[in-house]
């Protein structure tokens, strides 16, 4: 029997009308329901998170000291390598020769000829002032000696004829008085009155000629001494000109330009790799590799975020991927960087991060010997960060 469009709609109604009182009934059950229930932070405790005991990074073998690239002038050319890789060489060592050694070499002989003939003029010119000098005073000393003694003798004479002259005064006194007595004729009293005048003249005269030696030898002795200023300014002037400390100046840049052209060791060290070969010219690269593999160590990229758990003196292992060496090595946190920058080692896993922002951890190997020719080893380094 056929139903009528209305009847159908009505039933469809109804319908619908149950199914959503069904729907609302059960829903508001289910309020009253979770209202009723404890949340779960209230009916149970949280799950305590597992302790973390150690940090894994990836990492690679180098010398404690790390690698010294030596280098050199860039652009010059390797005339002559001392050392070959695996040497072991000591500060200072003479590992290379550039090009330019002989050129430099003949420059600071030349400069060192320079020298030692300006060095020869000095003590030429030096021992000839000084012989100047040594003249001049000699002449002092003998316009002074001299005049000393003539000049003692006439003193002495000044002194013999002051002698006389009292001795004539005093005749002359005694023939006054005869002659006031009548006793003396006036011929005598005359004689000695000219005897008595002719020694005052003779001390008079010896007096001057005392003055004139006197002042002769002062003249003469400031002549000397003016003569020997001369010299002893002379000497230091003559010096000046020789151009002895220029040459010294020359003979010390000729030798920094030759000790350029010299490569030694910067510390004690094996030779890891020869960069530069003889012949070859020096670039950006450098001449070679330097490490002390005396005792090496593992330097571990640790994530930023595990940084925080390391500590000086930790334990750890250091494992080969490779198998280059078979017992895993032990050592301890002997240093935690300052820098946070992107990782160098890459893990072997494509879908590893390979973009990680890491802190560099030096772990100082117990076992150095095992991986001493072993520099740049990529290795896995475990952490005990339990304690």
């Amino acid at each position: 029997m056929a139903i009528s469009k209305k009847n159908f709609r009505s039933g469809w109604a109804v319908a619908a009308l149950a199914t959503f009182l069904a729907l609302g009934a059960a829903g508001l059950g289910l309020i009253r329901l979770l209202s009723r229930s404890p949340a779960p932070a209230e009916t149970a405790e949280t799950a305590a998170l597992p302790q973390r005991v150690e940090v894994v990074a990836l990492g690679r073998i180098e010398p404690q000291s790390e690698v010294v690239r030596v280098g050199g002038p860039s652009g010059e050319r390797i005339q002559r390598l001392q050392v070959k890789q695996g040497d072991i060489v000591k500060a200072g060592d003479l590992l290379a020769y550039l090009e330019s050694y002989g050129e430099r070499k003949a420059e600071r002989d030349y400069a060192a000829s320079q020298l030692n003939e300006a060095e020869r003029s000095l003590q030429a010119t030096t021992a000839y002032g000084q012989s100047q000098i040594q003249e001049a005073q000699t002449r002092v000393q003998q316009v002074a000696a001299p005049s000393a003694a003539e000049i003692a003798a006439q003193q002495a004479n000044i002194r013999e004829l002051a002698a006389d002259l009292e001795l004539a005064n005093q005749d002359l006194q005694r023939f006054e008085e005869l002659y006031a007595q009548g006793a003396l004729a006036k011929q005598d009293l005359d004689r000695q009155i000219s005897a008595a005048r002719q020694a005052q003249e003779k001390l008079n005269s010896a007096r001057a000629n005392l003055t004139r030696i006197q002042t002769r030898q002062q003249t003469e002795i400031k002549n000397a001494e003016a003569q020997l200023q001369v010299e002893r300014a002379n000497l230091p002037l003559s010096q000046t000109q020789v151009t002895a400390e220029s040459a010294r100046q020359n003979l010390q840049l000729a030798q920094a330009k030759l000790d350029r052209t010299v490569i030694r060791a910067p510390r004690d060290g094996r030779i890891l790799k020869i960069i530069t070969k003889a012949g070859e010219a020096i670039g950006e690269d450098g001449i070679l590799d330097l490490g002390d593999t005396r005792q090496m160590v593992a330097v571990a990229e640790v994530y930023e975020t595990d940084v925080s758990r390391i500590k000086l003196g930790q334990s750890a292992t250091v494992a080969s991927r490779n198998g280059a060496f078979e017992q895993p090595l032990t050592g301890k946190v002997s240093e935690i960087g300052w820098q946070i920058f992107k990782n160098n080692v890459l893990d072997d896993d494509p879908a590893a991060n390979a973009d990680s922002r890491v802190v560099e951890v030096k772990v100082k190997l117990d076992d150095s010997q095992s991986v001493a020719a072993l520099t740049n080893l990529q290795v896995d380094v475990r952490i005990d960060v339990a304690n």
